[in-house]
Protein backbone atom coordinates (compact mmCIF):
# COMPACT_ATOMS: atom_id res chain seq x y z
CA UNK A 1 0.00 0.00 0.00
CA UNK A 2 1.46 3.41 -1.05
CA UNK A 3 1.72 6.06 1.35
CA UNK A 4 1.11 9.99 0.69
CA UNK A 5 1.67 12.28 3.28
CA UNK A 6 -1.21 15.15 3.10
CA UNK A 7 0.60 17.36 5.94
CA UNK A 8 3.39 18.23 7.47
CA UNK A 9 3.73 19.52 10.60
CA UNK A 10 6.51 20.61 13.03
CA UNK A 11 5.61 19.83 16.21
CA UNK A 12 4.01 16.43 17.54
CA UNK A 13 0.73 18.12 18.46
CA UNK A 14 -0.55 19.24 15.28
CA UNK A 15 0.70 16.24 13.26
CA UNK A 16 -1.05 14.16 16.19
CA UNK A 17 -4.30 15.88 15.83
CA UNK A 18 -4.62 15.93 12.44
CA UNK A 19 -4.03 12.13 12.32
CA UNK A 20 -6.81 12.15 15.47
CA UNK A 21 -9.21 13.93 13.40
CA UNK A 22 -8.50 11.90 9.77
CA UNK A 23 -8.89 8.20 12.60
CA UNK A 24 -12.32 9.51 13.87
CA UNK A 25 -13.35 10.31 10.44
CA UNK A 26 -12.39 6.71 9.47
CA UNK A 27 -9.23 7.35 7.69
CA UNK A 28 -6.57 4.76 7.97
CA UNK A 29 -3.18 8.17 9.01
CA UNK A 30 -0.12 7.01 10.26
CA UNK A 31 2.70 9.53 11.22
CA UNK A 32 5.83 9.55 10.20
CA UNK A 33 9.31 10.83 11.60
CA UNK A 34 7.57 11.91 15.10
CA UNK A 35 10.23 10.19 17.27
CA UNK A 36 13.29 11.68 14.89
CA UNK A 37 11.73 15.54 15.57
CA UNK A 38 11.44 15.05 19.21
CA UNK A 39 15.20 13.25 19.09
CA UNK A 40 16.69 16.52 18.73
CA UNK A 41 15.55 20.16 18.72
CA UNK A 42 15.47 21.45 15.38
CA UNK A 43 15.68 17.94 14.06
CA UNK A 44 12.14 17.98 13.18
CA UNK A 45 12.86 20.48 10.37
CA UNK A 46 15.91 19.31 9.32
CA UNK A 47 13.91 15.81 8.59
CA UNK A 48 11.46 17.86 6.52
CA UNK A 49 8.87 17.83 9.52
CA UNK A 50 6.61 14.97 10.88
CA UNK A 51 4.40 13.91 7.80
CA UNK A 52 0.70 12.43 8.36
CA UNK A 53 0.37 10.29 5.67
CA UNK A 54 -2.33 8.11 4.24
CA UNK A 55 -3.25 5.07 2.02
CA UNK A 56 -3.10 6.92 -1.35
CA UNK A 57 -6.76 6.20 -2.51
CA UNK A 58 -7.23 8.32 0.42
CA UNK A 59 -5.18 11.23 -0.06
CA UNK A 60 -7.46 13.87 -2.02
CA UNK A 61 -10.27 13.04 0.20
CA UNK A 62 -8.50 13.30 3.57
CA UNK A 63 -6.89 16.53 2.19
CA UNK A 64 -10.55 17.73 1.90
CA UNK A 65 -11.68 16.94 5.23
CA UNK A 66 -8.63 18.41 6.69
CA UNK A 67 -8.95 21.83 4.85
CA UNK A 68 -12.84 21.92 5.04
CA UNK A 69 -13.79 24.52 7.09
CA UNK A 70 -14.88 24.12 10.86
CA UNK A 71 -18.77 23.99 11.22
CA UNK A 72 -20.02 24.86 14.75
CA UNK A 73 -22.56 22.98 15.72
CA UNK A 74 -25.47 24.96 17.84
Amino acid sequence: MQMVTILTAFNPADAQLARSRLEAAGFQPVVKNELAALSMDGYGLAVGGILVQVPAEEADEARDFLNAPDVATE
